[in-house]
């Protein structure tokens, strides 16, 4: 299910959800730098996502939490949905000062399972953030071009009503883990829409 294209490829997109990886270019402001990076991006249907699976697994991934821009309306939502315009709503957030470049100093765990998405501290105790699988959207990672060979993981989330989006963002260890958790997350998606149709 993941594939890798240079440019653009037509190819069929397996049930609702996909995963791809394409070159891309972006041009930040910092500095003038122009980065190139690639790119594996999640797109779902969440309206037929149950979450409803016979898959039992379970994936954990130390990453940090870089922030989230919440509650914006479902129509800007519909203006983001190639993942080259996420990256740049992120890329703008980020030199207008809504979103910090870095993240701070305090690792989480990712986890990922037939659910959904949940982010806890490193001892499990405290819950930081929880996205259901059918409230997501889409998840996309891509480098983050300050040089370091950090990955940012990008998630769009919706509310029940669909009337708002959020946008979250963490940063990965490497494109490694940020393509990992990509992979796993399809995977959920496969089962559940494989649940619904039994």
């Amino acid at each position: 299910m993941f594939r890798k294209v240079k440019k653009r490829h037509s190819s069929s997109s397996s049930q609702s959800s996909e995963i791809s990886t394409k070159s891309k270019s972006v041009d930040s402001s910092l500095g003038g730098l122009s980065r190139s990076s690639t790119v594996a991006s999640l797109d779902s249907d969440s309206n037929k996502s149950s979450g409803n699976s016979t898959s039992e697994t379970c994936a954990e991934f130390r990453v940090k939490y870089v922030g989230s821009i919440e509650n914006l309306e479902f129509e800007m939502s519909k203006t983001l949905q190639e993942p080259l315009d996420l990256i740049n709503y992120i890329d703008a957030a980020q030199q207008g000062g809504e979103l910090p470049f870095v993240p701070g100093d305090e690792e989480m765990v990712l986890g990922v399972s037939k659910y959904g998405v949940k982010v806890a501290s490193v001892d499990q105790c405290d819950v930081l953030h929880r996205h259901p699988l059918y409230l997501i959207v889409r998840m996309l990672c891509y480098d983050d071009g300050l040089g370091a060979g950090k990955n940012l993981l990008a998630l769009k989330t919706t509310d029940t009503k669909q009337k708002e989006c959020s946008i979250w963002v963490y940063q990965c260890s490497s494109s490694e883990q940020a393509q990992s958790i990509c992979r796993m997350l399809s995977t959920s998606f496969d089962c559940a829409l494989s649940s619904d149709k039994s």
